[in-house]
């Protein structure tokens, strides 16, 4: 009897994480949306330096080039996170009443 091949191993494990994450995200509640999108921010932040440390470590030029375009790819993920969340937070901000003249409202 064979072994599974580890490649479709891992494209199983890979298709049961989409899955996973696809329900786990749109069930969230929208209240929740802006925490959740803090700790995934934190999350990126330490894949960053985790993809700084590989792509330092490495010796061959493709796999620094990789781990350098891993770097970029967390580093704008982590930003435009923030970007959305401080949209989110701007949303739960109280409006302003404008003042009309002549006292009417």
């Amino acid at each position: 009897m064979e072994a599974v091949n580890p490649t479709l191993l891992n494209l199983i494990i890979f298709v049961l994480a989409i899955y996973v994450g696809f329900h786990v995200v749109w069930n969230v509640t929208p209240a929740l949306h802006t925490p959740l999108m803090a700790v995934t921010n934190a999350i990126s932040a330490i894949i960053i330096v985790g993809a700084m440390l590989a792509a330092g470590l490495t010796e061959g030029g493709l796999a620094r080039s990789m781990g350098v375009f891993a770097v970029a790819l967390a580093a704008v993920n982590v930003f435009g996170g923030f970007l959305v969340t401080r949209r989110m937070l701007e949303m739960f901000k109280k409006k302003e009443k404008k003042n009309t003249k002549g006292g009417q409202a």
